[in-house]
């Protein structure tokens, strides 16, 4: 599996794995109509590039084929985590998260937010996200359930402090 991040012809692909991902892992949680809402047969191709293109998204390949994907703010909020059916329980969200996790305690952020699914909410407990609040979410008139969740990075986690009379920081800044 290689780790890389996300280019613009990547825009495809990513629907296409999205769709397959909601529709294929979502149908013991949510009914026809949710999925439906979620990932609708036209999706809104303008409102995802941009959201492709604002977050940081890393993408996962395996064969040179898309099997997962994370797009995260530099804030520590993970917007999305999907993985193709055909690579699901199989380390990419893993993978992926781990490595956004990372990139995100480098930049020193203390606590990793997120709204995850009914499919994706045991994946967040494991890697030590709590839910701080059920909520519903509507898209096209139809309520989905999902749960703000968030994790507190601790302090071994972080970088070290930046230590006085030394000319880098832990990044390896100046």
């Amino acid at each position: 599996m290689r780790l890389r991040g996300h280019q613009p012809s990547d825009l495809e692909p990513l629907l296409a794995l999205f769709t397959a991902s909601v529709h294929g892992l979502g149908g013991a949680h949510y009914d026809r109509a949710q999925l439906a809402a979620r990932a609708p047969p036209a999706p809104d191709r303008a409102r995802w590039r941009e959201r492709l293109e604002q977050a940081h998204t890393l993408v996962a390949e395996i064969d040179g084929q898309p099997a997962g994907f994370l797009s995260c703010r530099l804030d520590g909020h993970i917007e999305q985590l999907f993985v193709a059916p055909g690579h699901a329980r199989r380390g990419v969200a893993t993978r992926l998260h781990a490595q956004a996790e990372a990139m995100l305690v480098a930049a020193g952020i203390r606590e990793l937010t997120t709204e995850a699914s009914l499919v994706a909410r045991p994946f967040f407990e494991r890697h030590g996200f709590i839910v701080h609040e059920a909520q519903s979410a509507e898209r096209q008139g139809v309520v989905l359930r999902r749960y703000a969740m968030r994790k507190e990075i601790s302090a071994a986690a972080r970088p070290a402090a930046r230590q006085p009379g030394h000319g880098k920081d832990a990044i390896g800044g100046k």
